[in-house]
C-alpha cells in the first residue's frame, strides 16, 4: 500500500517531520511518500494562507507523475481543500484535521484542540463543523507560537507553550486533546503523560484511517457531493497568450 502525505506549505523540513511521524504510525507493507507544494506560503496560518495552499496542494497533486496510490493524507490542520481533492482524485482522502477528531470522539465525550497562533482558531473550528465533529470539540487554544517555531531546535518551549494551552483546554471541558498542527507531531507521547489524558496527533490518525479504507475497499463516494468534476475549461495558473 502506497500512501501519498501532502504538506499545506512549501517548507520541505517540515515535509520530512511529517514524513517522518507517518512512517512511525504506519504498519507494515505501507509506503508513505511526502509530497511538498512548489509553490504557495512557506507556513499556512490565516485565511489567505489556507485558500493559498489548497489550491497549490490540488494543483500538487493534479500534475503528480510518480507511482499509483492508493490514498492521499491531507497534512494541514484546519487547511482548505479536502473536498476539492475528494472531487479530483479516485482513492481515498483522509484529512489530518477530521482524522484526529474522529478518532478523539471515540476515547472521551469532547475534545480539545491545541494549535498555533490564535488567529487560526476560528478556521479550525469552521473546519471541524464541516466534518460534523464540531459540536463534540469543547475549544480551540493556541499557543502563541507559529508554524515555524514548531521545529526541533526549541522542543522545550513547545512543549512548555501547549502545556499551558492544554490546560485551559482541560478547563473549558476535553477529555482528549488534539494537536492541531502537522508540525506538532511527536508531542502526544510527553505530553500525554504530562497531562494524564489521551492526546491524538493528526497525521498517525489520519494514516491509520486511510490505511483502513484501503484495506476494507472503500474509497470517496460519487453519488453527489464528490461527484467528478463537471468538464470544462480551466485555467491553471497565470494564462500565457
Amino acid at each position: 500500500m502506497r500512501i501519498v502525505v501532502t504538506n499545506c506549505n512549501t517548507t520541505q523540513e517540515m515535509t520530512e517531520e511529517i514524513v517522518r511521524g507517518a512512517r512511525a504510525a504506519a504498519g507494515p507493507g505501507t509506503t508513505v511518500t511526502g509530497l511538498t507544494p512548489a509553490w504557495g506560503p512557506e507556513s499556512a496560518e490565516g485565511w489567505l494562507d489556507s485558500h493559498l495552499s489548497a489550491a497549490a496542494v490540488i494543483d500538487l497533486l493534479r500534475t503528480y507523475d510518480g507511482p499509483p496510490y492508493d490514498a492521499v493524507v491531507m497534512a494541514g490542520f484546519g487547511e482548505h481543500g479536502r473536498e476539492g481533492v475528494r472531487e479530483l482524485v479516485d482513492v481515498p482522502v483522509v484529512d489530518i484535521t477530521e482524522a484526529a477528531a474522529h478518532l478523539a470522539c471515540l476515547l472521551g465525550r469532547r475534545y480539545g484542540v491545541v494549535t498555533t497562533l490564535q488567529r487560526s482558531c476560528g478556521q479550525i473550528e469552521d473546519s471541524l463543523e464541516l466534518a460534523g465533529v464540531g459540536r463534540n470539540c469543547a475549544a480551540v487554544v493556541g499557543t502563541g507560537l507559529s508554524v515555524l517555531d514548531l521545529g526541533e531546535e526549541d522542543r522545550e518551549r513547545t512543549e512548555a507553550a501547549f502545556l499551558v494551552a492544554a490546560e485551559q483546554a482541560c478547563r473549558a471541558g476535553a477529555e482528549v486533546l488534539v494537536l492541531g498542527c502537522a508540525g506538532m507531531t511527536g508531542l502526544e507521547q510527553v505530553v500525554g503523560e504530562k497531562l494524564g489524558l489521551p492526546v491524538v496527533d493528526g497525521v498517525a490518525a489520519a494514516v491509520k484511517l486511510a490505511e483502513s479504507l484501503v484495506t476494507l475497499g472503500l474509497t470517496t463516494s460519487r453519488a453527489g457531493s464528490y461527484a467528478k468534476p463537471v468538464p470544462k475549461k480551466r485555467v491553471w495558473g497565470r494564462p500565457t497568450g
